[in-house]
């Protein structure tokens, strides 16, 4: 539902916009009928999950859970400066 206001004839108060935000309906505001503003509900709702989206998307290699070898952990693997 869209609620239209014109902000020079003062017929609405902030109080009364929030109200009408609260219960989902969009403010347009306009200043001397012409369109100034939209004020819009946040929508606060998480968006679904759909299981198996990104099947087949990526690729782990067979020696992922294996140890680092020893040159990892002393810094051998560096690359020099």
């Amino acid at each position: 539902m869209l609620k239209t206001i014109d902000i020079d004839r003062g017929e609405f108060s902030l109080s009364e916009m929030i109200r009408l935000i609260k219960e989902g309906t969009e403010v347009l505001l306009l200043e001397k009928e012409t369109p100034l503003a939209r004020l819009t509900p946040v929508d606060t709702t998480e968006p679904a999950r759909v299981p198996g989206l990104f099947a087949g998307q990526i690729w782990i290699s067979d020696d992922f859970d294996d140890p680092l070898p020893d040159s990892f952990w002393l810094g051998e693997d560096e690359p020099a400066l």
